[in-house]
């Protein structure tokens, strides 16, 4: 090969190595442009997973795992759950809740009440929600009964815009709780909570309100059921 054939064929070669090296550089650009993303989809990922529904503060007296308040200290479980703007509820409440009560004192139960929001659309103000985030607070103050029943006592009409803040609060005040409840009403402190029990209720399939269960089977929401399963 003359010596001007040997310079075209050293120069090929050159351009050959650079053509590669400029791929190579290129492809592990890409490699970490996707890594980049990759590890900014994480971090995004894991932020919302921990402003989702396991980021909330249960009261004082929930269960373990906050699904509902506990009452009693009995060896059968009563699980109820209600929507304080359910018209349902309160009449179960009216004509069962004195039953309920009267078997925690016999150390006869344990019920967990699951103060659910499944009617936030029966109110223009989500009163489901805004009432069982009142509820929570009056757990904390150590009044969760006495206040679920005032609010029953007071339900406000579905379809309408349900009680105001003020007024929930001084129902409130009217069963004993004083200023910590009422800022932690203002502030939503237990909206989370709510969110919570509603979820986790739902993936219980729960479909409706009253929903009362006796050692985790479903029964008639009315004290002759419940006392039949309690035995």
């Amino acid at each position: 090969m003359s010596s001007r054939g040997q310079k075209q064929a050293a120069r090929m070669v050159r351009d050959q190595i650079a053509r590669e090296r400029r791929r190579s550089r290129a492809l592990w650009t890409s490699i970490a442009a996707v890594a980049v993303l990759v590890i900014a989809g994480l971090i995004g990922w894991g932020v919302v997973s921990s402003q989702g529904s396991g980021s909330y503060t249960a009261p004082p007296g929930a269960v373990e795992n906050g699904t509902g308040v506990k009452v009693g200290g009995g060896p059968v479980t009563i699980d109820v759950y209600e929507d304080f703007i359910c018209p349902a509820c309160r009449q179960f409440e009216q004509q069962s809740g004195g039953t309920i009560d009267q078997l925690v004192s016999e150390g006869k139960v344990t019920v967990v009440y699951h103060p659910v929001a499944f009617l936030d659309r029966a109110s223009s103000t989500d009163y489901s929600t805004r009432a069982s985030a009142a509820s929570g607070a009056a757990a904390e103050g150590g009044k969760f009964r006495e206040y679920a029943k005032a609010l029953f006592a007071q339900q406000p009409a579905e379809g309408s815009a349900g009680l105001s803040d003020d007024q929930l609060i001084q129902i409130g005040r009217s069963v004993g709780l004083g200023d910590a409840f009422a800022q932690a009403v203002r502030d939503g402190k237990y909206k989370p909570w709510t969110a919570h029990v509603t979820d986790e209720a739902s993936g219980d399939r729960v479909n409706g309100t009253p929903t009362v269960r006796v050692g985790g089977k479903d029964v008639q929401p009315s004290s002759q059921a419940i006392l039949a399963a309690v035995g």
